[in-house]
């Protein structure tokens, strides 16, 4: 293949949602062409799916500055920056406009199989640096084309890979025999039929980051309406309940982030919700009537429950970057340099420091993982992150290396530690492990906040020693 000057190319964009439609503004805003293949037939298909779901961030945090330089020949209208918009509106008032107005540069229906150097694959070293990236593509009709990029930056994020049900990071046994009852977004229980799934029912949740407790709030919502009785919600946390369980409260920056927290503590102090600590799910088993009964690595086993949602986070789909050179934290699947300054561990969104081009790049220079994509498994992603990952990486791939490392960037604080904590601490007494028939673990009630973690009481027994 005779390849143009890469200078010629254009920077390659995966994925057509808030932070790739960020990079292609910010490369045009440098004089680069972009072009940005997304596998969906609309941009922001992720954000679309969670359309129901009201963001903590408000419009002026959501709204990337180049991209708004962009939208504003075309008459576009900023909402009102000091209001919560919901995936929905985030979709169709933003993104779409962004996208038109990139026009022909967003192919949609594409999607990315493989990322290679041109004549090259992983093992070659000779000229590596001086091939044009080639970018395998497959269109939605079966054809398949290839095309050529100066520099890659994949924004593609994690939506599509959302992690197991199983404590191990493995799926638990049974879970994907159970798919039929389970579900791994937050509901949308505006929607007819899915109000009536759950409505009623006995759900279990497994989370315990912001999506947890949004569903855990929707729950509590259904349960207290009309059509909602009898429903009701099983918590499970793989860890103790401790004052960060739920997140910052009053004391975060982020104020709607704080009330999620909040929202779900309300759902178990006012009994629409139970919650099960230090339970890491081994398999998931079926009674008699086809309710789903979790049973944990320590033997113990839950009540039957008619739905399962599963919130354990997301981790990146790295199979299309095999030929790539990439530098990878071993825990996070995160760019080398960026992990210990995301490492959920020790941080909250608050502490992460200011990061751009030199945090995000990898031994195949001109490659680039960011935004939700660049946290790896990472739960604490913000899009003003985002928004200054792709400033930073457009001004290094145009040269200006003095802008790309001039890195600012705030976050609001959560008001609490975000760390993991320790990982067998429980707060709630520890049964002896055994078979299926081992007793089910302590439902925590909780009273006023000093009470957390402190009071239990014995749930009736039962579990798969039933069927």
């Amino acid at each position: 293949m005779n390849a143009p000057a890469t200078t010629e190319l254009p920077v390659v964009v995966i994925g057509a949602g808030p932070v790739g439609l960020a990079a292609a503004a910010h490369l045009l805003d440098q004089g680069i062409e972009p072009l940005v293949l997304e596998a969906a037939p609309a941009a922001g298909a992720a954000v679309r799916e969670w359309a129901h779901v009201r963001l903590f961030s408000t419009w002026g945090e959501v709204v990337d500055p180049a991209a708004e330089k962009l939208l504003a020949p075309t008459g576009w209208t900023r909402p009102d920056p000091d209001t919560y918009p919901s995936g929905g509106d985030w979709a169709e008032q933003y993104l779409q406009p962004l996208a038109d107005a990139l026009g022909d540069r967003v192919r949609l229906g594409t999607t990315v199989t493989g990322v290679s150097r041109t004549g090259r694959d992983r093992i070659v070293d000779a000229d590596r640096e001086q091939q044009p990236f080639v970018v395998h593509l497959a269109h939605a009709d079966g054809r398949e084309e290839r095309v050529l990029a100066r520099s890659v930056i994949d924004a593609s994020g994690t939506w599509a890979t959302p992690g197991p049900a199983g404590g191990s990071g493995l799926a638990a046994l049974g879970e994907h025999a159970a798919g039929d009852r389970i579900t791994y977004r937050v509901p949308d229980l505006k929607d007819p039929a899915t109000r009536a799934r759950y409505a009623g029912t006995r759900t279990a949740v497994i989370g315990s980051g912001a999506s947890a407790f949004t569903a855990l709030a929707y729950l509590a919502d259904l349960a207290k309406s009309k059509d909602g009785t009898g429903t009701m919600g099983v918590w499970i946390l793989r860890r103790g309940l401790s004052g960060s369980t739920f997140g910052g409260g009053e004391a975060d920056q982020l104020p709607a982030r704080g009330a999620l927290g909040l929202a779900a503590k309300a759902a178990v102090d006012e009994g629409h919700a139970d919650a099960v600590t230090g339970f890491r799910t081994e398999a998931v088993e079926r009674d008699t009537d086809g309710r789903l009964i979790l049973v944990g690595e320590d033997g113990r086993c839950l009540d039957a429950v008619d739905e399962l949602i599963v919130l354990t986070g997301f981790r990146p789909d790295l199979s299309f970057l095999n030929e790539l050179r990439l530098d990878l934290d071993e825990r996070l699947q995160a760019p080398a340099e960026l992990a210990p300054l995301i490492d959920p561990n020790q941080h909250s969104c608050g502490t992460v420091y200011p990061h751009g081009h030199r945090e995000l790049s990898h031994p195949e220079p001109g490659v680039y993982l960011v935004g939700m994509k660049s946290y790896g498994r990472a739960p604490t992603f913000l899009a003003m992150t985002g928004y200054e990952q792709v400033r930073s990486v457009a001004a290094a791939i145009a040269g200006d290396l003095a802008s790309a490392d001039r890195v600012e960037l705030v976050l609001p604080e959560t008001g609490v530690c975000g760390g993991a904590g320790l990982f067998d601490t429980s707060d709630t007494r520890e049964t002896e492990s055994g078979g299926c028939c081992a007793p089910t673990p302590p439902l925590v009630r909780l009273g006023t906040p000093a009470t957390v973690g402190a009071a239990a009481e014995e749930a009736p027994a039962g579990g798969c020693c039933s069927s």
